[in-house]
């Protein structure tokens, strides 16, 4: 009912969610900071190219030229409230949001660990089938081709129903609410691998597997940047889930108590989040690290087999920062990629649409033998 509740609500859109309530993000369009292009510390671009420049009085601001369609038509304006005058309820709601940097999530973390040790006390092979299946529900159809490829980087179309359904399976990936998660990864590709990464391996391997998330001064750089989830925030449907995402994992792990007992909960719950929050960070570590690089994306991505392997498909994070609009990340007959294989069975049925994919010319342009990108940046290098 909760999955469905924002097609059934009339004018969904016009539900009060005050400024005065849930605190807005600070615009430093408003308070006249400069946007700094970190790109150009890696990937220098010519000048009078980057057509998203505007003027605030005096100042201009310049948004990263490796901003992506998507992420810049999310911008949406915000407001000065720092919300000093917050509800006690609005602050605990604010208290108990699950992101990364803020103290639930933490919380969150630490007890899915816990529970862990637990497992080795209660094994059942059905306990285990359980996390396997919620891990591929949760894993591939939530978080690799709802929250990532669909939401972040709207490589495909879904009816808003299935839209709504593989986006409510992520929520219980444990990872966060969409608005966040999507947030966040949109701020890695915007500054990718520079200060202002929010998972970068330029701070150390660790920092960019599990470090970031208990990071909170940089939770707290990230909520003075523009918003960039405008297209999610208009929706009723991920603001709801975001001012009550704490509610449905609870309600999951009831379930699985009800079913099951104590076996259930711990491997459905925390063994299988902790194993899904692994291999997902691995493509924020791992992938940045190590593996090989067959396109010029100015960056330090890599495709690596073995994390493609575990995370459906993402592995191939080189081809995907070359193309990040693409539905497709194994680009190449043998890169094993499940969520393509998943999103092209979706086209087939007729639910998937406008499902973007690299053309030729776009290929031949990023490849790394592509000596004219160099002169491009560099014109007085040699040919």
């Amino acid at each position: 009912m909760v999955l469905f509740l924002s097609l059934w609500i009339p004018n969904a859109k016009s539900l009060p969610f005050s400024p005065q309530i849930y605190r807005p993000l600070r615009r430093q369009t408003q308070s006249g900071i400069l946007l700094r292009n970190y790109s150009t510390i890696i990937c220098p671009t010519k000048p009078g190219k980057n057509p998203f420049t505007y003027r605030n009085g005096e100042i201009r601001h310049t948004l990263s030229t490796k901003l992506s369609p998507i992420v810049r038509a999310a911008v949406t304006p915000g407001s000065e409230n720092d919300g000093e005058d917050m509800p006690v309820a609005a602050r605990m709601s604010k208290f108990l949001e699950m992101a990364p940097g803020l103290p639930a999530g933490a919380v969150l973390l630490a007890s899915t660990h816990l529970l862990c040790l637990f497992a080795p006390f209660c094994f059942s092979w059905d306990a285990a089938g359980v996390a396997v299946g919620l891990a591929v529900v949760t894993g591939a159809l939530g978080i690799t081709l709802s929250y990532h490829r669909n939401l972040c980087h709207r490589s495909f179309k879904l009816p808003k129903w299935l839209e709504y359904l593989f986006a409510y399976c992520g929520v219980h990936a444990l990872q966060g609410h969409p608005i966040g998660w999507v947030s966040t990864h949109r701020h890695h590709h915007q500054h990718c691998d520079s200060e202002k990464d929010p998972h970068s391996p330029i701070q150390g391997f660790w920092y960019s597997h599990l470090g970031w998330l208990l990071d909170f001064n940089s939770a707290n750089e990230r909520g003075e940047m523009p918003t960039n989830v405008g297209d999610l925030e208009s929706q009723f449907f991920y603001k709801f889930i975001q001012h009550t995402y704490i509610i449905h994992p609870i309600l999951l792990a009831a379930m699985l108590y009800v079913i099951g007992g104590f076996p259930y909960v711990v491997w459905g719950m925390g063994v299988r989040a902790v194993l899904m929050y692994h291999i997902t960070f691995l493509v924020n570590s791992a992938c940045h690290i190590w593996g090989t690089q067959a396109w010029n994306t100015c960056d330090l991505s890599r495709n690596n087999w073995l994390v493609a392997l575990l995370t459906f498909g993402e592995g191939w994070h080189n081809n995907h920062h070359a193309f990040e609009f693409s539905a497709k990340h194994g680009l190449e007959w043998w890169q094993l990629d499940i969520t393509w294989y998943i999103v092209w069975i979706l086209q087939a049925l007729g639910l998937a649409s406008d499902v973007k994919l690299p053309t030729e010319t776009q290929k031949r342009k990023m490849a790394l033998n592509n000596h004219s990108i160099v002169r491009d940046f560099f014109p007085s290098h040699p040919s």
